[in-house]
């Protein structure tokens, strides 16, 4: 888990039309795979005649970064191979495909050719991803595609471009924010290669990241970004829980369980002021006043924030996340990834911590309506304030 926000990290599902060129930079079976979706969203697009297809500029932005990416494409086994690889990068993907087979083997995620093969970016971020709101509105503005369906976001390949659409977006009155993104999933569609941009942080952060993305290969629910992210990040969570538990570190098991309980604290800092904001939107309230008391419960978070920081002992690893203008935007980015992962930490109690058990339940929500999914979800969520079996605990290592 990232001590910088939670979106900065989090991943992104890739938009449908990067399918439609990006199948010539890969293998045959890829090849295949992006024909029979590129034919089904040329379908779509003539049939509903849908005005993302109009969208010429933004999708073809999205299928020339997805080509280049996996035109860059390299074996991490060769890789390891070849003497002119540098050292560090050689450890690292010998790091990479220890954590690949515990993914497969101890988590059951899916095992495919999916983080086997490597790719430079030659840039700090895989995408930058725009996240908005209405000024009075903790609800995310979502965008819609064939197969994906709609999400909370809006990625591209180059930084500027981000910064572009969301300065029409803010100019048209909304709560903008642009986080960089250094991973996303094409939902099993091609072989995702581990990214430069993946191997920046730590080995947990490295962990987390493979088994978020393999994660989303499990199931993806259309129009539920939420829920999608959620489970994603209660694998990632437990999957790096269950990696350190097999190694005889006591350090870095400390400093895992002091990451993870800051994280905690955050994640309810925001999403219990994104709450209070909800509140007051629901108000009958001239916008003026509106406006200022949602400017006060923002100075609030800041002050909170800063009460947090000498509980830490003055740990300054959310400071850049703070500098932002905590607008709706930026905090619902917060409860995309965030809001249901203590349902799922019940539902995997329920299932005896066994993975299969837990992914079976996970499978019977997905098959539930969206209004009872919704409910049920919010009734585990209810569940977690009370449970102890998924309350945070320093120590105790379990598998």
């Amino acid at each position: 888990l990232t001590q910088q926000a939670i979106a900065n990290r989090t991943t992104n599902t890739i938009d449908f039309h990067a399918f439609i060129l990006a199948m010539v930079a890969s293998g045959q079976r890829d090849i295949l795979r992006g024909m029979r979706s590129a034919l089904l969203i040329l379908v779509i697009c003539v049939a509903t005649l849908s005005s993302g297809c109009m969208r010429a500029g933004y999708y073809l932005q999205s299928a020339r970064g997805q080509l280049d990416l996996m035109s860059r494409r390299v074996d991490i086994e060769k890789l390891i191979e070849k003497p002119e690889t540098p050292d560090d990068l050689r450890e690292q993907l010998r790091l990479v495909q220890q954590i690949r087979e515990f993914a497969s083997d101890e988590l059951g995620l899916p095992d495919n050719r999916s983080y086997r093969s490597y790719a430079d970016l030659e840039r700090p971020y895989a995408v930058w991803n725009v996240f908005a709101a209405e000024e009075f509105s903790v609800q995310p503005e979502t965008w819609c595609f064939p197969i994906v369906g709609c999400v909370a976001y809006r990625g591209y390949f180059k930084e500027s471009s981000a910064w572009d659409f969301a300065d029409k977006l803010a100019a048209d009155g909304f709560d903008v924010h642009v986080a960089g993104i250094a991973a996303y999933s094409t939902l099993g569609q091609f072989a995702d290669p581990v990214l430069n941009t993946m191997l920046a942080g730590d080995e947990l952060y490295l962990a987390g990241l493979i088994f978020h993305e393999l994660s989303h290969q499990l199931f993806y629910v259309q129009d539920e970004s939420v829920f999608n992210e959620s489970f994603a990040m209660l694998v990632e969570e437990e999957g790096v829980r269950r990696w350190l538990a097999q190694q005889d570190n006591e350090q870095a098991w400390a400093g895992w369980m002091t990451r993870r309980q800051r994280v905690d604290q955050f994640s309810e800092l925001v999403i219990g002021t994104r709450d209070e904001l909800a509140a007051l939107y629901q108000q009958d309230l001239p916008d003026e006043l509106k406006r200022s008391e949602k400017n006060r419960i923002i100075l609030q978070l800041r002050a909170a924030h800063e009460q947090l920081q000498q509980a830490w002992g003055g740990y300054s690893g959310y400071e850049r996340w703070f500098a932002g203008p905590l607008n709706n935007a930026q905090l619902s980015s917060v409860a995309t990834y965030r809001l249901y992962v203590p349902a799922f930490r019940v539902l995997l109690a329920d299932a005896g911590q066994d993975f299969a058990e837990f992914y079976e339940r996970a499978r019977k929500i997905v098959d539930m309506t969206p209004a009872e999914r919704e409910q049920t979800m919010q009734k585990l969520n209810e569940r977690a304030l009370n449970d102890k079996r998924v309350a945070f605990q320093v120590a105790g290592r379990r598998r």
